[in-house]
């Protein structure tokens, strides 16, 4: 591979520049801002290093799809988004936000890291085993979405639609981060999610708060119905919820155990003394990966402004999201949280589910991750860190293993590249180290049984 790999280098200020124009080109989904000029944007880029390229129509915005011919018909797949996060809050930028700015041996920008960089790296990687060999030693598809930050609302339908194109014997995924020690992950899947909106509504109109001593306050009415689904020990109340959480197999116990988790620099990095319940160890990483969860994401009702306004608010509202693990079902758990709120008095509370997504596994002993593991050594002079699953969530499950498609994620993102918030980034020598590790998987993965 050093033939390819000193093509990588000598050709890497080309790299560069093709993440900078991508970077520098607004993507931002939830505002439909750039959408049409980035995903011709991706088409080109495509074609213009030897793919076929073409963009597959949804009821929203369209997945870019691009193939490239292999020496074999085994085929691997990389799924990536082209949209980002809107840049807000602007005012904590140190640069433009779709400036790409290189400064410090990092290159600051919005979907830098996701998932603008990893996307550029697969592509660099592509040309430069062509320019350099000629031909992919496999047949390489690219399915590129731009609704992944705001929950793949048309992938189900994208993939029922186009799901003999998507077919594959392996997918690199989206993301991938170095943790604080420069070790490399490697993650074999996604927690699901259950993503939904309670609303508490009252009278039909604020009141002043004297009315409070008659009139019933939505605020504290939400307030109660969330205190009946957790207690204080993180205990999810509602019934039935952890039926279907599978135990731990001897590998998931085995990659805990050599899972690398940096405590202390994560909680430093955070400005916290001590994670939640106090825990550590491999309790703190088999909570992390293994558990769900029930999280208040937003809260809002009423009065929030400066100073004070004596008010009694007509409604409150509450975003939830429950991380998943296999095997629960989100549509399932979206049916038991009705259920247990009906059980608990609080029918009139209304509710709305946004995001549902299964969790996903692929397993620790097969081609692509064994071809994964294996090429990190060989570009990064270390083991990986092998995450059993990402504590995240995203639409691998309906993509990848619905269709028996194993999916491994690694790529360019570092432990502190501020993925959704201000000043995000990626370290100029990771992402070339990406396109090099791209490169090595394709030879790889094709002497894989």
């Amino acid at each position: 591979m050093q033939d390819v790999f000193s093509f990588i280098e000598q050709n890497r200020e080309m790299y560069i520049r093709w993440l900078q124009q991508i970077c520098q080109q607004p993507s931002v989904a939830a505002q439909n801002r750039g959408m049409k000029e980035t995903a011709d944007m991706v088409e080109q880029f495509i074609t213009q290093i030897g793919g076929e390229s073409k963009q597959l129509e949804t009821s929203g915005y369209p997945v870019v799809y691009g193939e490239f011919p292999g020496e074999s018909d085994k085929t691997l797949s990389f799924y990536n988004h082209y949209d980002v996060q809107p840049e807000d809050p602007l005012d904590l930028w140190e640069s433009p936000p779709f400036g790409a700015e290189i400064r410090d041996g990092r290159m600051y920008a919005r979907g830098v890291a996701d998932n603008k960089g990893n996307l550029m790296a697969r592509l660099a990687a592509v040309h430069a085993y062509t320019q350099v060999r000629g031909k992919l030693p496999t047949r390489v598809k690219f399915i590129v979405e731009g609704e992944e930050e705001i929950g793949s609302v048309h992938l189900e339908e994208f993939v029922e639609k186009y799901h003999d194109m998507i077919q594959a014997d392996g997918c690199i995924w989206e993301f991938g981060y170095k943790n604080a020690d420069g070790r490399p992950q490697v993650s074999l899947g996604v927690k699901g999610m259950c993503y939904v909106e309670l609303v508490c509504r009252g009278a039909n109109t604020d009141l002043h708060s004297a009315n409070a001593a008659i009139i019933e306050n939505p605020a504290w009415r939400l307030l109660w119905a969330l205190n009946t689904l957790k207690t204080p020990d993180e205990k999810i109340q509602i019934k039935g919820f952890y039926d279907k959480v599978a135990t731990l197999s001897d590998d998931d116990a085995g990659m805990l155990e050599q899972m690398i988790y940096n405590e202390e620099s994560t909680l430093e990095k955070l400005g916290l003394k001590s994670f939640l319940l106090d825990l550590s160890g491999i309790p703190l990483k088999e909570k992390l990966i293994f558990q769900p969860t029930c999280t208040v994401c937003g809260l809002v009702s009423g009065y929030t402004g400066t100073g004070s306004k004596t008010v009694l608010p007509a409604e409150a509202r509450v975003k939830l999201d429950f991380r998943l693990v296999p095997d629960q079902d989100p549509h399932e758990i979206f049916s038991l949280l009705r259920a247990h709120l009906d059980e608990h008095g609080f029918s009139d509370i209304e509710m709305e589910g946004f995001t549902l997504e299964h969790p996903a596994r692929t397993p620790l002993n097969n081609p692509l991750t064994r071809s994964v593991v294996n090429t990190v050594k060989d570009i990064y002079g270390m083991e990986p860190t092998i995450m059993p699953m990402s504590p995240g969530t995203g639409p691998m499950y309906i993509l990848c293993q619905n269709l028996g498609i194993p999916a491994v994620s690694v790529g360019v993102g570092n432990f502190a590249s501020n993925n959704h918030a201000p000043n995000e980034n990626v370290i100029i020598e990771d992402y070339i180290q990406g396109i090099k590790h791209m490169a090595a998987i394709f030879e790889e993965f094709a002497k894989e049984a």
